[in-house]
């Protein structure tokens, strides 16, 4: 938390993803935090001490997205990760968003009433 507020981590490579997830955070009382590649979000991830992270599974490299959740893991990352993918249906139905080490899978574009309730009964 920062300030009274839950830090929300956002890793898309597409700066208006990450800005409509920064609009709509910011707007119902988070704090955002972003990263445009897996490997700034890494960093990020160090530094701000996200409550939730939200990360899409295809940047820079298609796999990007499960390297990233795999070496948080390493890093011992309790807080819920959320993968925000546009083939999430199809993820949900070929592979078990926990074997990857996942609480879930957001389907893109998020719906803001899709995520702030994802928020409300993860955080509280």
């Amino acid at each position: 938390m920062q300030d009274g507020k839950h830090v929300i981590l956002c890793i898309d490579d597409d700066p208006d993803i990450r800005e409509s997830m920064r609009m709509i955070l910011e707007a119902n009382g988070y704090v955002h935090v972003g990263a445009a590649t897996a490997e700034e979000g890494v960093r990020v991830f160090k530094q701000a001490s996200p409550d939730l992270v939200i990360v899409d599974l295809m940047m820079e490299e298609v796999d990007a997205g499960a390297n990233f959740v795999r070496e948080l893991k390493l890093l011992g990352c309790s807080v819920p990760i959320y993968l925000l993918s546009s083939v999430g249906d199809s993820l949900s139905m070929s592979v078990s968003p926990t074997q990857l080490g996942l609480d879930g899978v957001l389907q893109k574009p998020v719906a803001p009433a899709t995520l702030l309730a994802l928020l409300r009964e993860k955080l509280g």
